[in-house]
Parts: C-alpha cells; sequence; structure tokens
C-alpha cells in the first residue's frame, strides 16, 4: 500500500482541500472571480451569502462538479485534485448536492450502499467493510429502523437524510454539503448540524458547508467564508466576518448582530421596514 493511501480501514483521515484563483463560467459568462478557499483537516468551514453569490457554484467547484475556467485545486498541498481517477477523488472527497432524483425501486439500504462505490473494483469487486460502513451510516443519520423501506416512499427530509448517510458511508477525509438542512425540520436540521460537528470533532475530517441561515453557520463553523457576486470579499472567524457593518453592506438590509447568551454563539437579525411592535401601534420604542 502507498503511504497515505486512502482504505475502508483508515477512514475519516482529514484531508487539506483548496482552491487557488478559481474563476469558474457557465455559458462563456464568469461567475466565480479569482477565489481562494482552504477547507482544513478538523474544522468547519460555512460558505454564506446571498441568492447568486457563487456560493454553491464554488463548492460544486471544489467537488469536481464544475470545471474552473483557471485555478487549481489541490489536495493535502501537493496533490492535483483535477488529476485524481474519479474512485481515487470519490475516496478522498464526498459531496451531498441540494436536490437528487427520488430513487425509484431501491430500498434505503440499497441507496446507502451506492457510497461504497470508491472501494469496490470497477466490475463491483469485494468491499469487505462495507456493511459495517453502510450501518454505521444508518445509524449516525438516525435511518435504520428505514433500511429495508423502499426509498420512493419517503419524506423530502427522510430522503434527504439517506443521501447523508450514503456520503458518510462513502467515509472521506472531506465532506461536502450544499444547503444540507433542507427539507428537514427543526429537530433534524440541528441534529444534523450536531453530526457535522461530531465528525470533525472526533474524527478530523474537513467540511464545507453552503448555508443560508447566518444563525446556523455561526453556532457550526471554525471559519466563515462571505461571498458577493462571485467574490470572496471575508474569509475568518465568525465574530470577525458576520458583523453588522458587512452583512448589512453585503445583503442590502439592516442586520444586526448580537451573542445568544444561552449558546454564546452569534446571532443576527434582519431589521425590515416593520421591524417592531412599538412601530406597527405607532408608539415610541
Amino acid at each position: 500500500m502507498r503511504s497515505g493511501e486512502e482504505t475502508p480501514g483508515n477512514p475519516r483521515r482529514g484531508h487539506r482541500l483548496s482552491a487557488t484563483a478559481v474563476t469558474v463560467a457557465y455559458g462563456g459568462l464568469d461567475v466565480v472571480h479569482d477565489a481562494a478557499l482552504t477547507l482544513r483537516p478538523g474544522e468547519v468551514t460555512a460558505l454564506v451569502g446571498p441568492n447568486g453569490s457563487g456560493k454553491s457554484t464554488l463548492l460544486r467547484t471544489l467537488a469536481r462538479l464544475q470545471r474552473p475556467r483557471t485555478g487549481a485545486l489541490t489536495l493535502d498541498a501537493t496533490t492535483d485534485a483535477l488529476a485524481l481517477t474519479s474512485r481515487e477523488f470519490a475516496a478522498r472527497v464526498a459531496l451531498l448536492t441540494q436536490s437528487r432524483p427520488t430513487p425509484s425501486g431501491l430500498t434505503v439500504r440499497d441507496v446507502v450502499e451506492f457510497g461504497r462505490y470508491p472501494y469496490r473494483g470497477r466490475w463491483g469487486g469485494q468491499d469487505p467493510d462495507g456493511a459495517a460502513a453502510v450501518d454505521r451510516a444508518l445509524d449516525m443519520t438516525g435511518v435504520r429502523e428505514l433500511a429495508e423501506r423502499g426509498a420512493e416512499n419517503l419524506s423530502g427530509g427522510q430522503l434527504q437524510r439517506v443521501w447523508l448517510a450514503g456520503c458518510l458511508a462513502q467515509e472521506t477525509g472531506v465532506l461536502l454539503l450544499d444547503e444540507p438542512t433542507t427539507y428537514l425540520d427543526l429537530r433534524y436540521q440541528i441534529e444534523l448540524l450536531d453530526l457535522v460537528r461530531d465528525l470533525v470533532d472526533d474524527h478530523g475530517i474537513a467540511v464545507g458547508v453552503v448555508l443560508h441561515d447566518l444563525d446556523q453557520a455561526a453556532s457550526v463553523a471554525d471559519r466563515i467564508v462571505l461571498l458577493r457576486a462571485g467574490r470572496v470579499i471575508a474569509d475568518g472567524l465568525p465574530e470577525d466576518v458576520l458583523t453588522p457593518e458587512r452583512l448589512t453592506d453585503t445583503y442590502g438590509i439592516r442586520i444586526d448582530v448580537d451573542t445568544d447568551p444561552l449558546t454564546g454563539s452569534l446571532r443576527t437579525r434582519a431589521i425590515g421596514r416593520h421591524h417592531t411592535r412599538s412601530e406597527r401601534l405607532g408608539t415610541t420604542s
């Protein structure tokens, strides 16, 4: 075995995934401009910004679903991520996209087992660690009781957790999540964010996650990357990036920031024209 080679028996070894001077175009039009971003082992990095800011495009570029027009992707500072084979890359980096088709004629366990494809041969060879990895993923996402149910019979929230289980069964060192709390009720949103922290804190993987909810980003992330109009305008600790002045300028609406007294995390509030009860009642606040 080559030194540092990823194997099912050595899962969750975190990788450092970096984008350097990345520009991404759609139809000849640049939509991400000269972006730099590094996902580090043992850290959650949250990408936030208004609609159309390029955060999902940048994440998809990190996952090699979108090839950059210029720039480089590297793993662990020396490996050209764009030069790896699909299986080599998939053994290191997993992506949960915003939307996936509803599988038909497959059980939940079948869907989760798809996450093991990097460890099987071209003709579907043996994967001795696969069953245990699938069971762990089912347990971690709370869908073990659904394992033999047809995937087409699940709710949107249940299916989202099943697709996440497939990513976890892949046992990579980098996990990319594009708006993973979509379709989830409040309980499962919080449980998913807790699971992300567990993966980072207990296994040392690198996580990059796109989130619209600034409070969720502040609560789960070690670093925040703020984008606007396809450009990274801030990258750093949550308290350094999520300032009232910067957020107000970026989103075009007044946003106040304070600290939640219960959790100690940053808390944001967007202030609209009818933002206080006293103003609605015609009194002074």
